[in-house]
């Protein structure tokens, strides 16, 4: 049973919308009050304690993804800036081209396409026609497939495990965005192949935005060229008085600067939720309250689904059209009422986790059939 009492949420809010941004456990909340204190009172008197937790956190990650080693993971900024790091580190010749889906987030399709001016083709391949339409779109030219997890806009749940069979034979690279799927569906980088993983930490796994999960494989991150340097990236990480430097042999050599460290102690802390909890018992509440939605819009006539009901592709995400309104005004409408939401490729997205009362997702298309 999922501990709802770890989530402070107002009583007058229906919270559903992790696939934005998620609210804080009281339990990140607490950490970041004491880091301040901490920070207030002390200084950095405390600091090889924190470079403790950011060691955590690389652990709790790698653990999170079934990383090999803590070493893989770089913590960035985002997830752009991940993906850019990607984008413009490897070696692109003339005439190479990326597959990626026409209708993932923006990050995912411009970072891509401002590769155009080295001669690189961005080839945009409709969600309609699945895993089988992108990897038609492959050629001998193909240098790398780009893909969220989970799409943003209708929760539609990628196979990356057939993409990942397809692409490492073939030399072709995987780039996965598992924004919207780590900390609430399980994720096993082995299993899919995956050569990069990114994610920021602010949605699904709980934590505050401004913290981000770079995966890069270790036989492909050496081959990727660094654009940002500095004292953090090197090899021998504080002898500041040395002339030579390398970069690190880690993850780290993409961490160009100071670490944010009360970004840091916040994810930690709700990534030890998400420990505690267990992934395998989050993604089967996750599913079930996504199921429930489902077969409540579905049983609303004024309500038309529009996320697939297949559940392989299912994921915290439903996404559903409201007759007789626009999805700005519904979306609108609907805040005021309490019922936070977002409004999501041409319907209303609700994303409630693993936490959110079963009652609440009633109350919820209760009010979405009302709207007029």
């Amino acid at each position: 049973m999922p501990d709802r009492g770890s989530f402070q949420i107002n009583e007058d809010l229906i919270y559903l919308n992790h696939a934005a941004v998620a609210p804080w456990p009281r339990v990140t909340r607490d950490a970041v009050h004491a880091f301040a204190e901490q920070n207030a009172s002390r200084g950095a008197a405390d600091y090889p304690v924190w470079t403790e937790v950011e060691r955590r956190v690389r652990q709790r990650l790698a653990r999170l993804i079934n990383a090999p080693s803590p070493d893989d993971i770089a913590l960035l900024k985002s997830t752009s800036e991940g993906l850019s790091i990607i984008a413009h580190g490897l070696p692109w010749s003339q005439g190479d081209n990326v597959v990626t889906f026409a209708q993932e987030f923006p990050s995912n399709r411009i970072i891509w396409e401002s590769l155009a001016r080295l001669g690189v083709e961005t080839r945009l391949i409709d969600l309609a026609g699945g895993e089988s339409a992108l990897l038609a779109a492959c050629d001998r030219r193909t240098r790398l497939v780009s893909t969220s997890s989970v799409q943003y806009t209708s929760g539609f749940r990628i196979d990356l495990e057939r993409i990942g069979d397809f692409c490492r034979p073939r030399g072709i690279l995987l780039c996965v965005d598992a924004i919207q799927s780590l900390g609430a569906l399980r994720f096993d980088v082995a299993a899919c192949q995956a050569d990069f993983v990114v994610a920021d930490g602010h949605k699904w796994m709980l934590g505050p935005e401004g913290v981000a999960l770079f995966y890069a494989r270790p036989v492909v991150r050496e081959h990727l060229r660094l654009n940002q340097f500095g004292w953090h990236m090197v090899e021998n990480l504080g002898e500041f008085d040395a002339t030579e430097w390398s970069p690190a042999s880690s993850a780290r050599r993409f961490e160009c600067g100071s670490p944010n460290m009360l970004g840091i102690h916040a994810l930690d802390a709700s990534l030890g939720l998400i420990e505690a909890e267990g992934m395998e018992g989050i993604e089967r509440a996750v599913l079930d309250n996504t199921s429930h939605l489902m077969d409540l819009v579905r049983g609303c006539a004024r309500l038309h689904l529009q996320s697939d009901p297949a559940r392989p592709r299912r994921s915290g995400i439903v996404t559903f059209r409201i007759a007789g309104t626009t999805p700005q005004s519904a979306w609108r409408e609907l805040m005021n009422r309490g019922v936070i939401c977002a409004p999501r490729g041409g319907g209303v997205r609700f994303s409630p986790h693993y936490h959110t009362p079963t009652a609440e997702l009633g109350r919820a298309v209760e009010i979405a059939s009302t709207l007029r």
